[in-house]
């Protein structure tokens, strides 16, 4: 049996995860919008209006840690299911948005300014990503606990956004194809869209294409 302080500790550092995650995409949320309109990449603008909306989904997970430290269940509460619904929701207009910006970019044969600050903040996105999803499934294992284990594991989309925009960003600067940003940009819609499906999925109780279970 665990010891109460040994359980509270890990709560503590659970709860300090979900507030670094919402901090953490707020000001790259701000940063990215920002570079991404002034550069004109299409590709880092969406990643930060994809960052902003994992916000509420941060929010709710942190929510969902303090009442679980409370002992109260993992069951989802009606606060938790809203904020899934809002970012279903964002994320599917997120990705109607990206698309239909990324064909007129096509066809216009629009240019971004540079890319280089997409490769700085998605090389910095990965780096911190994946010290977030080690600390937060040692976190989750210990604790033996569903939720933080889903909450890890489906972090990793964040980390293949990442991937997405540093590999179109590097190709836009090694090639100066202009039509590599808005390829990015569809690319990050088809990941957005799949979190957004997930979003609804968890909200209805249902398993979410996670490898752990969701219902909670």
């Amino acid at each position: 049996m665990m010891q109460k302080t040994t359980r509270e500790k890990l709560y503590s550092t659970a709860n300090l995860l979900a507030i670094v995650t919402i901090f953490y995409n707020l000001v790259e949320g701000i940063v990215s919008i920002w570079m991404g309109a002034a550069d004109e990449t299409l590709a880092l603008f969406g990643f930060g209006a994809d960052s902003f909306i994992e916000v509420f989904s941060a929010i709710g997970v942190w929510h969902m840690i303090s009442r679980v430290r409370a002992n109260q269940g993992e069951m989802r509460d009606e606060f938790e299911q809203r904020a899934l619904t809002i970012t279903g929701a964002s994320f599917y207009l997120l990705t109607v948005g990206l698309v239909l910006t990324s064909i007129i970019n096509i066809w216009q044969q629009h240019r971004p300014e540079t890319t280089l600050w997409g490769i700085v903040i998605s090389s910095i996105s990965i780096s911190f990503m994946w010290l977030l999803i080690h600390y937060k499934t040692k976190v989750g294992k210990a604790l033996n606990s569903p939720a933080i284990l889903a909450d890890a594991n489906c972090s990793r989309a964040c980390v293949y956004l990442s991937v997405v925009l540093f590999a179109a960003s590097v190709g836009y600067e090694i090639t100066g194809i202009g039509s590599l940003d808005s390829v990015g940009a569809l690319l990050i819609a088809w990941l957005s869209w799949k979190e957004g499906r997930e979003a609804f999925g968890k909200a209805k109780g249902l398993n979410c294409s996670c490898s752990c279970n969701c219902r909670q």
